[in-house]
């Protein structure tokens, strides 16, 4: 398999594609005016404390305050604020790192650039803890797991955590872990014992899949370089009043190569000489042997259009994604939740109906698997499959989608499907999909996907006249609408708009202008020019 890292960098915005034998398989978009959040720490101070939904409100300096639940306040919170305090030593013992219990998890990304909570070693414990010590106007640091969706805030953690390429350092933890992935138990050991030589007094760690075969400079110079992020968070907190931004994470792009960029990629093109020599830095530090992969893109043509991508993204933007045997899914979003309907396109004879449906359902869960991933669609996901009769078929659906969800870097659960041919699924939600990263509500149908027909706008047009005619007001207006509605006003030997100036007694100029919404119409007074639409109404 062929896997290669594409980014397109405009004045605008980065885009960056990854592709595997060609074929899209995550994309990512670094904006400008909405940079990545997930992963900046905050110096903060505690709001409001809601015991009855076992969670904390903190004020970090934005338009929401952050959501802190109770099962994400780390054990050793104390222990953090405790290092802020002028003149006062931390005197909480941590167990040295000999002394350290294990963890065979990794805290990989909850989506593909995502930081996913600090693995916790009594997290079940911490999750049935009815109560926290937390009160109103206490000073805390936090970072954030999750990025604000529409109307809420972002969700927070007091549990700090600091990504690398090989290691995530956990600072004033007392565990080690090693990615779970890395099965060789030779190599376990080896990360273990260089993990106890190189883990600095008071910090946890979290040895990456990417670590494996690394040597011991690589490893210590990674976390040397972590360390000293921590130390200079550590002392802006100490200049800073809350709230205060104490650290930035890195960008979307540079993420994607710290994260993302691992020997089983073969090349990664950038069509700017700016980002290229950025990423050949950042590796020159992190990991100079990948450097020959990085390579500069200079044709002509736009490195998207090259690469397939731009016909691969209006695909991934479209309602409806087409099947390889004729069938298709069309993907809807709800306020409560994502509906996916599968369709098979074609009639099928009865006795070879069960074995279409199934062949469709089975293209159908690859495909949602997939699309799930690259829209980065998280919550509740609800999709109505072609009905089988076959509880063996219906099984066969479940297991084939829980084998492609194991692609995913998101936490995914599913239940089986129903006798209505329904099945559940929640996604981790981590930050807004990207539907909604790309595009705006619509300020004519306000994301309704729907327009008022042009004969029910007429229709109050005129119910607006004739309660205007009762309160007995002046007999001249001017009625401003989006020229669609002003061509249906004026069609006709005798058209509707002359046929209302003559049944109501009324002179109306008509005005059509591209910037009026299509549902909707204004009346101005002719006398006044001030609108009167909504007096009347």
């Amino acid at each position: 398999m062929n896997k290669e890292i594409i980014i397109n960098s405009s004045t605008s915005q980065n885009r960056v594609a990854i592709t595997e034998d060609g074929n899209l398989v995550d994309f990512f978009v670094d904006h400008p005016e909405k940079q990545r959040m997930v992963g900046d720490v905050y110096y903060g101070r505690v709001a409001r404390v809601l015991p009855g939904i076992r969670a904390a409100f903190i004020d970090i300096g934005m338009k929401h305050d952050a959501f802190l639940h109770f099962s994400d306040i780390g054990e050793r919170t104390e222990a953090l604020q405790g290092i802020f305090d002028d003149d006062e030593d931390d005197e909480e013992e941590i167990a040295p790192p000999a002394e350290q219990k294990e963890v065979k998890e990794e805290p990989s990304p909850n989506s593909t650039l995502e930081l996913a909570k600090p693995v916790q070693a009594k997290e079940i414990e911490q999750r049935d803890r009815p109560t926290t010590r937390l009160h109103k106007g206490e000073d805390i640091l936090i970072q954030i797991i999750k990025e604000p969706v529409k109307d809420k805030g972002v969700r927070v953690t007091s549990s700090i955590s600091i990504p690398g390429r090989f290691c995530v350092l956990l600072p004033l933890d007392n565990k080690i872990g090693v990615s779970k992935k890395i099965v060789d138990f030779r190599e376990r050991k080896r990360l273990r014992r260089i993990a106890r030589g190189i883990l600095p007094k008071d910090c946890g760690l979290i040895i990456r899949t990417a670590a494996k075969d690394q040597s011991d400079e690589s490893l210590s110079g990674d976390l040397k370089y972590l360390v000293k992020i921590w130390q200079d968070i550590q002392n802006e907190a100490k200049k800073e009043e809350p709230p205060a931004l104490l650290y930035k994470d890195l960008s979307t792009t540079i993420s994607v190569i710290r994260d993302l960029f691992t020997p089983d990629v073969s090349k990664v093109f950038v069509d700017s000489k700016k980002l290229w020599k950025e990423i050949r830095n950042y590796l020159q530090f992190i990991q100079p042997a990948l450097l020959d992969r990085i390579e500069l893109y200079k044709e002509d043509a736009p490195i998207f259009e090259t690469f397939r991508i731009d016909e691969q993204i209006k695909s991934l933007m479209g309602r409806k994604v087409p099947l390889p045997a004729g069938g298709h899914i069309v993907i809807d979003h709800t306020e409560a939740m994502v509906v996916i309907d599968v369709n098979s396109g074609r009639y099928a004879a009865k006795k070879e109906q069960e074995l279409n449906s199934l062949k469709t359902d089975l293209e159908a869960s690859r495909e949602i698997a997939r699309q799930l991933r690259l829209r980065d669609i998280g919550g509740l996901i609800v999709v109505d499959f072609i009905d089988l009769e076959d509880e063996k078929n219906r099984k066969k659906i479940y297991d084939e989608l829980k084998k492609e969800f194991k692609k995913d870097r998101a936490k995914t659960a599913l239940l089986p499907m129903t006798e209505f041919g329904l099945m559940q699924i929640t996604r981790e939600r981590v930050r807004e999909n990207i539907i909604q990263s790309m595009n705006e509500v619509c300020p004519y149908c306000f994301g309704t996907g729907l327009l008022t027909k042009k004969s029910n706008l007429i229709h109050e047009i005129e119910r607006w006249i004739k309660r205007y005619r009762i309160q007995g007001k002046v007999k001249s207006l001017t009625l401003r609408v989006h020229p669609s509605l002003g061509e249906k006003l004026k069609v006709g030997f005798i058209s509707t708009l002359n046929r209302l100036q003559l049944k109501y007694f009324v002179r109306i100029k008509l005005v059509e202008e591209e910037r009026v919404s299509p549902s909707k119409f204004h009346f101005i007074s002719t006398k006044s020019g001030e609108e009167i639409t909504d007096e009347v109404a």
